[in-house]
């Protein structure tokens, strides 16, 4: 099990990350919440994992801390919630504020991020009261990092290609992108209010 990552982030492109360790690159995926607070390409970034092997593919998943890591890894046992969806809910709400949605049956926050309907949300909140009865409640939620991305690549096409990889259909992404977009926003940064504007 590849359980910690630590080396020089050479590519990001949300939700992917390209990590350079001792000349092997790892290519994980992560949530948008630990994408935010990632330092700039090239620099050393040290990330905790989680391994999935399947028939047709071993995928990497990437957290920026245990807590969040341990979130995703309690969200995958949830019956109908694979790692896809997991990596969806952890990109448009922070695990703190995930528990407090379980902890007072927050149905409505819930059903606005992406793939979740009203029947998923009420189970969520059922099957994942019981998992997290020991999740610290005085969790500090950490405040998302400022964007640092260098401007290659048009930033709304970019924010639209990550959202629908996260599991928004085409022209809901295309619509929460549109809504937040900003003249000088990077594509980090127009993500980020797209799926703030989605759980409001």
């Amino acid at each position: 099990m590849i359980s910690l990552l630590q080396g020089v982030l050479l590519e990001r492109q949300p939700p992917h990350l390209l990590i350079d360790v001792g000349g092997v690159g790892y290519e994980v995926e992560a949530p948008m919440t630990t994408i935010y607070n990632l330092p700039e390409i090239g620099s050393e970034v040290r990330l905790h994992t989680h391994l999935i092997v399947r028939e047709d593919a071993h995928l990497l998943f990437a957290f920026g801390d245990v807590a969040e890591r341990r979130m995703f890894r309690h969200l995958i046992k949830v019956n109908g919630v694979g790692a896809r969806m997991a990596l969806a809910i952890l990109s448009g709400i922070e695990a703190d504020a995930f528990y407090h949605c379980v902890q007072h049956g927050d149905t409505d926050r819930l059903v606005k991020l992406p793939g979740i309907g009203k029947k998923t949300a009420e189970r969520l909140i059922v099957e994942m009261r019981d998992r997290l009865q020991d999740w610290p409640a005085s969790q500090p939620v950490s405040p998302p990092g400022k964007a640092r991305r260098g401007a290659t690549a048009d930033p709304v096409d970019e924010a639209v290609s990550a959202l629908i990889a996260l599991g928004y259909k085409p022209q809901e992404a295309s619509r929460l992108v549109l809504a937040v977009a900003a003249p000088d926003a990077d594509s980090e940064a127009l993500i980020k209010d797209a799926l703030k504007a989605s759980v409001k």
